[in-house]
This record gives C-alpha cells, structure tokens and sequence, in this order.
C-alpha cells in the first residue's frame, strides 16, 4: 500500500486513477501505456478496467491479484459464489449495476464488497452515503464479476432462466430407455422435479462438489454433495419425491427405467452455455427405501490443468514426464476410488496427446472426453471387456494404450505383452501404495520376470484439503509431535511454520480445494532385483526410500511445512 501511495504523489501518475497507478507500481504496465488506455476509456466513456482487460494489456486474472497485493485486500473466486445465497435488499441493485459491485454480506455496521477497483473512493463514498454503513473490499475478477452483478440483480426466477434458458440441455432419453406407461411419462416431466435436479446439479457444479448424493430413507430424504473430499447436507426434499426423480435421472442417464432391483450405471452430458459441457456419470443402488442415486461430476477442463496444478513437487514431476517419454514400457497410478488417479492418467494423455501419435483408451466407462484420443467403453453385456479391447488395441496399431484398470491376470497379462513389446501403457490399480503395488500384481498371478521387465514406474496418490489461504492460522505443534509424525530432526529447524484451519465465509471449515500427495517411484534394477527374487514390500520400500522416493506420509508433510495442508489432514489419509 505504501508504494501505491508513493505512486500517487508522483506528479507523472496524477492524470490516471488510483488502479492505474498500481499496476504502474507493479511494473504491469508503463506509465505511457497506462495513460493512453485512460485516454481511450475517458474518449469513449467506457469503464477503465473493460479497457484494460479488453485491450489484453492486462488479464482479469493478473489484475485481481496484483489489486489483491497492493490494496492488501482478500482474493475471492466468485466461481464459489452461488447467486440465490446473495443478501438482497443491502444496496439498492442500479447502484451495483454502475459501480459494477457485489454485496456479499453484512457485518455489524459494515458491508462486504466484492469489486474490482478497490482504489474507487467514489464508489466507497455512495455505498456509505446509501447505506450509512462502512464498506470492506474483497477483491474479485472483473469478467466474472460482471456476470455475477448481472444475475444478482435478477430475481431467484429469471436467475436460474439466465443459468438454464436454451443453453441448459440433457442428452434426450436413448433407445434402452423403457418407459412403462403414459403415467411413468407424467412422472418423469414433473415440472417441480425437473427444477429441482437442474437446480442440485448446478449448485454442485457452482460449489465445485466432486459427487451428488441422492439418498432415500424411510422418513425422510437427502441430499449431500462430496466437496473438498467431505460430504455436507445440502437440501433435504420430500420423501415423496424419490421415485420421480430417481425416474428422471434414470432417463437422461440412458438407463432402463423399469427396473429397479438391480444397479445401474449410466452417464449424461449437461451444456451449461455455448461451448461449456460438464458430464456426468451415474449409478443406481436399490435399497431397502428406494434407489440411492450417486452422480460424479467429470469436468473435462480438469484434464487440461496441467501437471503443474495437480500438486508434483519437481523431482516428482520429473520422473513421471521422464517415465511417460519412453518409447515403451508400463506406468501404474494407484490409490482408493476418489483419490484422483482418473485425473493423473488424463493429464499424462493430455501431454503426450500429439498429431503423430496414435491413442487408445479402455475404461470402464470413459469418464473425460479427450479430442484426439480413441476412447472405448466397457460394456460386458455385448462381451466388450478389457480383455476383448486390448487384443483388438493390439491390431490398431497403437503408440500408447490406458487401461482404465487391472482387475485381473488376464488383462494384466494383455497390458504386460503391450508394454514389452514397444507400446506405452498407462493403468491403476487399487492399492496403498507403490512398493505394495509391486506385490500385489505378483499375487495376483504375473510372473516376476514380466513385472520386472515391464513396469517402469509407480505413482501412488492420494487427496488432501487444501488451507483456505485467506484464514489460515498458525498452528503451535510441540516438536515431539512434529518428529513423531515423520518429520527429521534438520526439518523442526524453526524455520517455518505449520498451519491449521480457520474457517470463514470463503472456505469449507477452513479448507478450499484440494491438493495432491505423491510417492512416485521408478522402478530401479536393484528394485528389479527385488521383485526377481520375490522380495516383499518393506524390502521394495526401504530400497525406495534409499534411492530418494519419499513415502506418500513423507510427501504429505512437505505439503504441512509449505503451508499448504495441515498435519491433520496428512495424519487422517497417509499411513506412517
């Protein structure tokens, strides 16, 4: 803040606003530039950040961060922010049009602002005048903010028309959807029914919930989304609904919606918008009150982070990029159903997804479209199965095959003469973690040359809340507890500080998003040589641990002493 105020005494900034003057500070951008897209705003009377952001001079993203730093103001993602959830009524909505705001909430006798601009003492001023209260900047992306300040000034109707309209579709029921009667029909187009699933699926999607659970029981009925790894209860509808909507879902799910005594798996698409589609996969389980309906979200933009943003640390990311750039060979990830091993495996296709490469997929079933990937879905009905996939991969003359999992030694056999004989493979497997994983295909029945000469290297995963950076607190853990946990005598230095959740109104108790925990191990030839002889898994580990892998608690706590994670959350998914 000191530099913006030296900035604005400078007699060569006074011409432009106090955002101006920042990102000059900030060495964003120069002083001639800044004054020139001035210029042009003050010319065409249009607003000085559109300009900003419009001209490319600087991002929306780049630009709430740096206002975030100089202004000393709280970040917030507005993509958390559900529209129906705002306060009404605080600021009258033509003030929030102009001033392009948003009031978030109220507290005692101030306001919390969501803007762009916190340097707009104007805008302070006619928010104090309308309201006699103070006003609490919180800093938000411009593009976004604009959206939200346009659907906020709705009303709760016109709101979800904006979010559904023409641009809100399903997949229309397929073929081996069975309808049983007119009154079924009726059923299923409920119109209160109908709102009610648009409306959980967009509020999962707005609260970047990984599952929806649909829950029936005897007296009531819930619903629960998995977010941040957590499940929390969201609504809880009339039990009388369950039948109608598990009908609905059943028919854009492509299921058979006349039966209802056995599970079903089904998938459907949702276009939110002209070029946005979120799928959806699902499943049915009878139970004894009904049918348990679970619907996990796979955004596909999930895939094109990049492996920066999945949480490798350098060394980690290095010997997974070095693994998947040999010519053949077999690259495992493992870890529990939801620790993200779908995600790694489409991130690895993702970067090696080339014009000269040939690509194919077996999954069970295809959970993330990929544009130049031959993707193939399970289906054991029609005898497709791994095993048929991969004999028929085999004659496509294929550069790299992802088996969406090892279930058995006949698939595993199949993968095996793929990766020695000049084919990259990508797979997972369920397992603690990567020396067990070595023991487990042995146990399985694979010999222990053909582990050996194929497998290149393991990943095991898992995931771990990530701190809301904007409430973290420091935490006071006794040294013992610290060594005790798994840290070395050089790491409880003093040197940093361990961190524990807060909880405020940007997070989940405290926690926001979730980062990834690593052991990645390359399958050495003294490894190799244990795995010849039969050697067991603590041998595989402490061979491991001496070529320089850390073990997935050892990784954890890297992510606790970058402030990243708390010990808690390390203790609660990572064994010593």
């Amino acid at each position: 803040m000191a530099a913006v105020d030296t900035a604005i005494n400078s007699p060569s900034a006074i011409a432009l606003p106090g955002l101006g003057r920042a990102l000059v500070v900030a060495g964003k951008l120069g002083q001639k530039a800044a004054e020139d897209i001035f210029r042009k705003a003050q010319i065409g009377r249009s607003n000085f950040i559109a300009e900003l952001t419009g001209s490319g001079a600087v991002s929306a993203f780049d630009l709430a961060h740096i206002m975030s730093t100089a202004f000393a103001a709280p970040l917030l993602d507005l993509d958390a922010i559900d529209v129906q959830r705002l306060p009404k009524g605080l600021l009258d909505a033509k003030i929030c049009q102009t001033l392009r705001i948003v009031v978030l909430s109220k507290r005692n006798n101030r306001l919390i602002v969501a803007t762009a601009d916190p340097s707009d003492q104007e805008a302070a001023e006619k928010i104090k005048f309308s309201t006699q209260m103070g006003v609490d900047w919180v800093i938000a992306e411009y593009d976004k903010l604009s959206k939200l300040v346009e659907a906020s000034n709705a009303t709760a109707a016109e709101a979800m028309e904006n979010i559904i309209g023409d641009d809100f579709e399903f997949d229309d029921a397929g073929p081996d959807s069975a309808m049983e009667d007119d009154a079924t029909v009726a059923e299923v187009e409920d119109a209160p029914v109908v709102k009610f699933l648009h409306k959980m699926l967009l509020d999962a999607f707005s609260m970047r919930a990984s599952d929806l659970h649909f829950e029936p029981f005897e007296h009531t009925y819930r619903v629960r989304f998995r977010i941040d790894g957590e499940l929390r209860e969201i609504a809880s509808p009339p039990v009388a609904i369950k039948d109608k909507l598990a009908a609905r879902i059943k028919v854009i799910s492509r299921m058979d919606i006349s039966e209802k005594r056995v599970p079903q798996d089904g998938k459907m698409k949702l276009k939110i918008g002209p070029d946005r589609v979120i799928d959806f996969r699902v499943s049915t389980l009878p139970t004894m009150f009904g049918e348990k309906i679970v619907i996990r979200i796979l955004d596909p933009s999930s895939a094109k982070l990049g492996i920066d943003a999945l949480g490798y640390e350098a060394i980690e990311k290095e010997r997974l990029l070095a693994a998947i750039a040999r010519p053949y060979g077999m690259v495992l990830v493992t870890g529990p159903t939801g620790s993200g091993k779908t995600v790694s495996l489409y991130t690895c296709l993702n970067i090696l997804n080339k014009p000269g490469v040939n690509i194919a997929t077996a999954e069970d079933p295809a959970e993330i479209t990929l544009p130049g990937v031959n993707q193939v879905s399970m289906n054991e009905k029609a005898g497709m199965t791994f095993t048929v996939a991969l004999k028929a991969f085999l004659r496509q003359d294929p550069d790299i095959i992802m088996v969406g999992e090892i279930r058995d030694i006949e698939t595993a056999d199949i993968a095996i003469k793929a990766a020695q004989t000049g084919h990259m493979v990508l797979s997972t497997l369920h397992t603690n973690d990567a020396p067990s994983t070595l023991t487990r295909m042995r146990n399985m029945g694979i010999a222990p040359f053909n582990i050996a000469s194929s497998v290149i290297l393991i990943t095991a995963q898992r995931l771990a809340r990530r701190l809301c950076p904007n409430c973290k607190t420091p935490a006071d853990i006794p040294r013992e507890t610290l060594l005790e946990a798994g840290f070395k005598e050089d790491d409880v230095d003093g040197s940093w500080t361990p961190y524990r959740p807060l909880g405020c109104s940007m997070c989940t108790n405290g926690y926001k998003g979730r980062v990834g925990i690593y052991q990645v191990m390359p399958i050495s030839e003294e490894i190799q040589r244990i795995v010849l002889r039969d050697g067991s898994a603590l041998e595989i580990a402490a061979q491991a641990e001496a070529e320089g892998v850390r073990s997935l608690r050892q990784s954890g706590l890297q992510k606790v002493k970058f402030g990243m994670t708390s010990m808690e959350e390390v203790l609660g998914c990572t064994n010593v």
